[in-house]
Parts: structure tokens; sequence; C-alpha cells
């Protein structure tokens, strides 16, 4: 049987001056395709109602969410974008380049927004920024160039590493578009770079054993969604074995060394704008791609301590945020 979770989440689309609207709102269906878990993703979730209040729904009216969630199983997620679409929901929200795909496949009428992707174009989710041309738009955040600042930050906190390893994870698509640009940049910095496959949690422990054996000196992880549900584990894994992180600002309070990431709970608050445009009659393909334009770089000075390093005064002085 597969493992469902279904959250009622009701929220009245109150038109200002609109008498009608408010005597008789019309109930919405939205449909979530959960790459994750619940548990997991449950303060983004959060972050999505808040914005749903923030342009005028209130929770409990008229919006009625079907949230299911594919348990980290990429595998599993075109069966459950079916299933939304055979429901009929009137948009379907998601996250993710795997999420984002699976849905698109799934339909090319109901409307679809992603919270978050890393690169929407390069990912193939819609074909420009400024008009998507399809039934989907979103946020989008450019992993790329932030995988590759954190390949410069580590650098410049160790000047003398010489080897980083990457965690990878086959079966999400947009890995085929950030490897090539760090590994580009791995070159520039005369940096070797190994990427170990890691598909899911039985694979953290092996790869960071096979790093050791490889003398890596330093881990960049992309923020898949398996890797950031199981990030204080892997971080943990790391530390054990003397490997400095380098990753997204969610690793930041587990214990990694530098974080530089986009702000993923604005983002989730903005897909509620989406949402309510499109529920008043608005046409994805018309509704540009917003790109994210808030970064943050944590510096964690309890990690370099832990790992015997002295961070550079200068890349402290730049951090925007230090875990004393």
């Amino acid at each position: 049987m597969r493992r469902r979770e279904f959250i009622t989440l009701l929220g009245a689309a109150v038109l200002p001056g609109t008498a009608s609207a408010q005597t008789n709102p019309k109930v919405h269906r939205l449909g979530f395709l959960g790459v994750t878990s619940a548990s997991s993703w449950a303060s983004r979730f959060e972050a999505f109602q808040s914005g749903l209040r923030e342009v005028g729904y209130d929770p409990g009216k008229s919006i009625l969410i079907d949230a299911i969630w594919a348990e980290e199983q990429y595998d599993r997620l075109p069966v459950l974008a079916a299933d939304l679409v055979r429901r009929k929901v009137d948009i379907i929200l998601t996250y993710g380049t795997p999420g984002t795909l699976a849905a698109k496949r799934a339909t090319t009428e109901i409307p679809i927004v992603f919270a978050y992707a890393g690169d929407a174009v390069g990912a193939g989710l819609v074909s420009n920024l400024p008009r998507p041309e399809a039934n989907v738009t979103g946020n989008t955040y450019f992993l790329s160039e932030l995988m590759v600042k954190r390949l410069e930050l580590l650098k410049e906190a160790i000047p003398t590493i010489t080897r980083a390893a990457v965690l990878v994870k086959p079966d999400n698509p947009l890995f085929k578009t950030t490897l090539p640009a760090l590994q580009q940049a791995a070159d520039t910095l005369k940096i070797e770079l190994k990427p170990y496959d890691a598909r899911d949690p039985a694979d953290f422990e092996p790869v960071m054993i096979a790093m050791v054996k490889d003398r890596v000196q330093g881990l960049v992880i992309q923020e898949d969604a398996v890797y950031l549900t199981n990030l204080k584990r892997i971080v943990d894994l790391a530390t054990t074995r003397s490997l400095p992180v380098a990753s997204s600002s969610e690793f930041a309070e587990a214990g990694a060394l530098i974080t530089y990431g986009a702000d993923f709970l604005s983002m989730c608050r903005h897909a509620a704008h989406f949402v309510d445009k499109i529920l008043r009659g608005a046409k994805p393909a018309e509704l540009p791609v917003n790109r994210a334009t808030t970064f943050e770089t944590i510096l964690n000075a309890r990690a370099a301590k832990s790992l015997g390093l002295t961070l550079p005064s200068m890349i402290l002085l730049r951090a925007d945020r230090v875990i004393e």
C-alpha cells in the first residue's frame, strides 16, 4: 500500500469589495506533490500557508489542498503526479526538479507551480524565464552558480585544499547542469573534483569511507531533497571523518563549515502569489518565473574549531553570519 498523507488546508479567496466572493466563495482544489515527507517539509509548507494569508486567503475557507508524498522515492513521483491529475485539481504545487518534471509530464493542462527549482531553464522546466510558454511557472535560484560559489568559499577558507568531493544523486536531472559548472570552477581553482554517487541514506556512510580513502579534503553538497532531509546525518558522518562541508544554508546549524544559499522559505511564501494569480485567471505561461535575489553566507566557527581549522579573517568579515 502506498503511504499517503492528506493535508486539508482551507483558505478563503476574498476579493476586496466583492460581496458575493465573501458570502459564497468558490472552493478551489490544489494538489501538492511532495518529494520527501510532510515532517521534513513542515516549515516550508507553513511558509506557503503564510504566503496565502499575505494575499488575502484565510485558512479554513476556500482552498482544499490534497498533499501526497513520495517519501524520498523519486521513482514514485510519476504515479503520484498522475493521481493528482485524476483528481482534477485546479493547480498542482510541487518543488525541486524531479517533482516538477513529474508533474509536467503528467499534464499539459493543469497549471503547475514550483515553489523552487535549482535551474528552471537548464532542467527543462520552462523554455525561458520572462514567458515560460507552458503550464508551468514558479521560483528558481540557479543552483550552478551557488555550487560554484560554495567551492570558491571552501578554497578561500582552506587555501591548501587540492581535492574535493561532491555528492551526486543520479536520478535528479539537475546534476547534469550543476556538475559541469562545478568541474569548470574546480579546474580554475586547481582542485581535483571527485563525484560520489549517493542515491539514498544507505549510501552516505560508504561514500564517506571512500572519500577518506581517496584523501578528499572537503565536501560540496547540492540541495537535493533527499540530502536536505538527511542533512544532520550527512554532516555528522563528514565531521567524524574530518571532512569540511560546504552546502546550502540549511546545513549551517547542523555543523557544516560553510553555507551559501537562497532563502527557501521566502520562495515558498512567494509560491502562494503564483497560486493566487492563477486562481484569479492568469495563465502560467504569462507569469514570469521569479529568480531568487536573497542569498546568505554563513560560516560555522564551531565546526572550524572541531576540524582544527582557522578561518581567514577576510572570509569571516564578509560572512552574513558566523556561528560561534
